[in-house]
């Protein structure tokens, strides 16, 4: 049984305790374009690009107001022609805890996001 904290208590409803990969892959994407869009790549820009995408992904996945812990990961590389792939494995509550996935490019560099929003709440107000 799913339990749901009462709004007027200070929890969520149901559906904000839901990760929601459209939402985040969004805000993701917004934090992508508006930093990286108009740039060639540029490896003394790197660290200030990263750190950008992640605080603006961060301030926006906060204001959504949704009872998770999120751990989010940049990565921006170079187009050089050699091969990139990237893999990640979780073991957790798949009914709601959550990963999104962004890849982007443009004709310099690559960058893949991600992403995953670890549920806070309770099922079950016993285990508090």
């Amino acid at each position: 049984m799913r339990f749901a904290v009462n709004m007027a208590e200070g929890g969520y409803a149901d559906e904000a305790a839901e990760f929601n990969v459209e939402d985040v892959e969004a805000i993701v994407r917004t934090a992508i374009h508006g930093t990286l869009n108009e740039h060639d790549y540029n490896s003394k820009k790197v660290n200030e690009w990263t750190n950008a995408i992640v605080q603006t992904c961060l301030k926006e996945l906060q204001a959504m107001g949704r009872p998770f812990k999120y751990i989010i990961t940049s990565v921006i590389m170079q187009k050089t022609g050699a091969g990139l792939a990237t893999t990640a494995s979780m073991h957790w509550d798949t009914t709601k805890d959550g990963f999104c996935k962004v890849p982007w490019q443009n004709a310099t560099m690559h960058c893949i996001i991600t992403i995953c929003g670890i549920s806070v709440t309770v099922d079950d107000p016993q285990d508090d």
